[in-house]
């Protein structure tokens, strides 16, 4: 699928609130801000401190949404990955598309490791971001409770960017990011 991946802005709020309504309340869980509050599209696009992408199709509809979240202190060299796709566009490389871009955007921005929390049953996108050279670090068991009552585990994978990417920028292989 082609997208063109782009930065917030003021004209995204009401196309970020209905994208984010549409998110499956499972998926929730793995966000920081409560994605539900009308605010938070605001919120966003005046936060300087973390880095937020879109992708968006030739339509101009909103596909996909990608983020880096910043330590502090001395966890500031790493970021947290979270990233969403529509429904309708999944399995479609959007998803890789948007985690090549923000693995770009981390080694430009000098952090040195990304991580990703995903659902341990989440295989999809688990191979996904492992074929991008994400490993495990770490399985956090029962982290998940879902609306059942059900608990899931939580998988910890993280990426040594500089170490890969570095190579790549040097190279000139980003392009294939962006």
């Amino acid at each position: 699928m082609s997208a063109e991946v782009r930065e917030l802005s003021p004209n995204d709020v009401d196309a970020l609130r209905d994208f984010f309504a549409a998110v499956p309340k499972e998926d929730h869980a793995f966000f920081k801000e409560d994605i539900d509050d009308p605010a938070l599209a605001d919120r966003w696009i005046h936060d300087a401190r973390s880095i937020r992408r879109l992708a968006v199709d030739e339509d101009g509809r909103l596909v996909g949404w990608a983020a880096l979240l910043p330590g502090v202190g001395r966890t500031g060299h790493v970021a947290e990955l979270l990233l969403v796709v529509a429904g309708a566009n999944r399995r479609q490389g959007l998803g890789r598309m948007l985690a090549r871009r923000m693995l770009v955007e981390a080694l430009q921005h000098e952090y040195r490791k990304l991580s990703v929390l995903l659902a341990a049953d989440n295989d999809g996108p688990i191979a996904m971001f492992r074929g991008l050279g994400f490993e495990p670090e770490a399985l956090l068991r029962d982290q998940l409770c879902d609306p059942n009552g059900d608990l899931h585990d939580v998988l910890v994978l993280s990426h040594a960017v500089d170490e890969t990417w570095s190579t790549m920028l040097t190279g000139g292989l980003d392009e294939a990011a962006w």
